[in-house]
């Protein structure tokens, strides 16, 4: 006899023979004279008219003819079989041979049935009767005959236990055989249930669904929807071999129980299953818990995991206890804070002793011992007493922002007011260079250069302290930020005075300095105003000293936009006349009041650079023509021609071609020396003279004045010229200082 089996396409072969009567031989009785031999076996099949479901469905003799049903093509043998789509059960071959499987039964169809078979519960939706499970396949046998009885699903499978909520069954093989055909065996014998039992392989549990329908689809389903409780949900089973297999039920998180029946799933008690959940009262909720405080005068006991009345004490031995505590707890955090500061301090000492090393501080402390000039006047400040001046480096001591550093002000504990400079960065290789540098600054005493005070080596960038200046810089008062509020106005003779002091501090460092030492940085806003309005030169963060055999320096390039020397720019090389360059925008900002690079237009939108503007302006125009208001009011046209002509030589791109500061620093006080002079012509009337002439001393000497212009521009546009500035350059050499 065979059996076939459409849904697995596997066909099991059963076959029985039965031997012939054997005779008996001699006189022992013969007890059975029969032998019934019954195996079974798998034989895989397919319909071999077509390899792939494509080519078959295009065939008039496509086999699977039914709705919902589909062709797959079988791993083992060639061609292509049918099976019903998921949801749906049946034969295929037949047309509407796929039905949806709406055999599930949500309540057992017979009363009183029995839910035990020796020591294991069976419990819906399987059954142990006709009617009393909620599918065919989820009946199971109970063999009363053995002792203990035992629970079985088929003829060579036992079941060891069941477990609703995790949808799982304990399975036993009686047998190797059982085994090795598990797949074959644990599937339904009638064609109408569809295959619910997932393939165990090696485990000795097995999943299964209790309907072959997605959980959309069942919930659709009112009347067979397995899911009965009303805390409970649905859930997919899938297989690794078989992909999805149908759906099966489950409680809620916080309830347990059996969710195939009416009021199955219960609440759980968490507070009375697990002690000691909450650190209080616990108090059980729906499907969950909830956790309050204890009680007034109550604690929580951890031994006894509830809230417990709390101890009355002694009061007196309470209090005792309490300020022990408490003195033995202030004593413990005194003496830990005074560790931490000891050891903070002892740690700073540290770090700045390092500084001090790795800035050179013992080579600069034998610089200046060297000289005593310098060790008089400049001092190796610590840390500690600069920090005390700023009030800690405070935000509200900072006078400003440079380019190479934040600049702070202090008070010295003599109550010398200075200025402290923060460097933002020192390059490790440059440490030696800025150590002779400060050794070389603090050398240098003039009444036009701010004056180096000492340093601090004890911090990781050294800091420089240098005498305050209160007036601010020339580039405020040139350009004041609020025009409104204009604290100082600089006339013409002040100009002239500030360009000349200037340029002979720029004249000192070049040449009368023991070592020739580069500014590199000349600006405005570098030329401070002390409380008389004198000019002292600052900012020497870029500077460069030069020996006294060399003319140039090759560096890379600094300095600041609009003030920058071409030639430098271009190659690289420092010299004096990098220094005259930038002293002549500075010139210029006198002359024209104009910033180094200024706007222009309605909107105020286009930037224009002053030392280009005035290049250009003066080929076409008159000096006196671009001046500023003010100069024009109060200088002579010969004073405005003659300043331009020296503002004109600095700016020359080649260096070679600018004058010397020393050139710039004579014509200037020729300039200054003539403004005085035509200032006192206007002011003492013709009287006064001959008592001048008689009684005083003139308070300035004309210097060799000539009825000629002296402007190198003029002179080229006019004919008649008989001076120029450089012929002025070379008379000056005997002009005294």
């Amino acid at each position: 006899m065979c059996t076939w089996d459409l849904k697995t396409l596997v066909l099991t072969v059963r076959c029985f023979a039965r031997t012939s009567r054997i005779k008996a031989q001699s006189n022992l009785s013969i007890l059975w004279d029969e032998i019934n031999i019954n195996f079974g076996t798998v034989v895989v099949w397919s319909i071999p008219d077509h390899v792939r479901c494509s080519s078959a469905m295009e065939d008039s003799k496509y086999a699977c003819i039914s709705n919902h049903s589909q062709c797959m093509v079988p791993a083992y043998v060639p061609g292509y079989v049918c099976r019903c789509s998921i949801g749906y059960e049946g034969n295929p071959y037949l047309l509407d041979g796929c039905s949806p499987d709406n055999v599930y039964s949500p309540r057992p169809r017979k009363l009183n049935c029995s839910e035990r078979c020796g020591s294991i519960n069976v419990l819906f939706p399987f059954g142990l009767e006709e009617a009393c499970s909620a599918r065919k396949s989820f009946q199971l046998n109970c063999s009363d005959s053995s002792t203990p009885p035992i629970l079985s699903l088929n003829a060579l499978i036992d079941v060891t236990y069941i477990n609703v909520s995790e949808g799982l069954l304990g399975i036993k093989y009686k047998s190797d055989v059982g085994n090795m055909l598990l797949h074959p065996l644990m599937q339904p014998s009638e064609s109408q249930e569809p295959e619910l039992y997932v393939d165990p392989l090696e485990s000795a549990s097995v999943r299964w669904a209790v309907a072959n329908l997605t959980c959309q689809d069942a919930r659709n389903n009112i009347s067979g929807y397995a899911c009965v409780s009303t805390y409970s949900s649905c859930l997919g089973v899938i297989s690794s071999i078989e992909g999805y297999v149908g759906y099966r039920c489950v409680c809620l998180p916080g309830f347990e129980g059996n969710p195939y029946i009416t009021d199955g799933c219960t609440d759980i008690d968490d507070c009375a299953r697990t002690p000691g959940l909450c650190k209080g009262i616990c108090q059980n909720t729906i499907g969950n818990y909830s956790c309050t405080k204890c009680p007034d005068h109550t604690e929580y006991d951890i031994t006894k995991m509830q809230c417990m009345p709390k101890a009355k004490q002694n009061l007196f031995l309470g209090i005792i206890i309490g300020l022990s505590t408490g003195f033995g707890l202030l004593l413990l955090s005194l003496s830990a804070v005074l560790l931490v500061r000891r050891w903070k301090r002892d740690a700073e000492k540290k770090l700045r002793r390092k500084y001090f090393r790795m800035n050179q501080g013992l080579l600069l402390e034998q610089l200046i011992s060297s000289d005593e000039n310098a060790s008089e006047k400049t001092k190796i400040f610590s840390l500690e007493e600069l920090s005390k001046a700023t009030n800690n480096f405070d935000t509200a001591r900072i006078l400003g922002h440079g380019g190479h550093g934040t600049v702070y002000k202090g008070i010295l504990s003599n109550q010398h007011v200075v200025a402290i400079k923060k460097s933002k960065f020192v390059r490790k290789g440059e440490i030696s260079d800025f150590v002779n540098e400060v050794a070389i600054l603090s050398q240098i005493n003039h009444r036009n250069i701010v004056k180096l005070f000492g340093c601090c080596l004890e911090t990781e960038v050294p800091l420089l302290v240098y005498d305050f200046i209160s007036n601010g810089s020339l580039f405020d008062v040139l350009h004041p930020a609020d025009s409104s509020n204009i604290v100082f106005s600089l006339s013409w003779d002040d100009g002239l005075r500030i360009a000349s002091e200037a340029a002979g501090a720029l004249y000192y460092l070049h040449s009368a300095a023991s070592v020739s030492i580069f500014h590199r940085d000349v600006k405005s806003s570098n030329i401070l105003l002390d409380a008389n309005y004198a000019a002292k030169i600052s900012d020497f963060g870029a500077s460069r000293s030069v020996p006294i055999d060399q003319s140039h320096l090759v560096t890379n390039v600094q300095g600041t936009f609009g003030y920058l020397d071409p030639e430098y720019y271009q190659t690289g090389q420092l010299n004096e006349k990098s220094d005259v360059y930038s002293f002549g925008v500075v010139l210029l900002e006198l002359f024209i009041r104009k910033q180094p690079v200024f706007s222009i237009g309605s909107g105020m939108e286009m930037k224009e650079n002053l030392c280009n503007y005035f290049l250009s302006e003066i080929k076409s125009r008159e000096p006196k023509e671009i001046v500023a208001p003010q100069v024009l009011e109060e200088a002579t046209d010969q004073e405005i021609n003659r300043f331009a002509s020296l503002a004109e030589m600095c700016l020359r791109i080649r260096g070679e071609e600018r004058p010397t500061m020393k050139q710039v620093e004579t014509i200037l006080q020729q300039l200054r020396a003539d403004s005085i002079n035509s200032s006192l012509s206007q002011v003492i009337p013709a009287s006064g003279e001959e008592i001048l002439q008689g009684h005083h001393q003139p308070m300035v000497v004309n210097m060799d004045e000539r009825p000629c212009n002296t402007n190198i521009i003029a002179s080229q546009r006019s004919q008649n010229s008989c001076y120029s500035l450089e012929q002025e350059f070379l008379s000056s050499a005997s002009l005294p200082r």
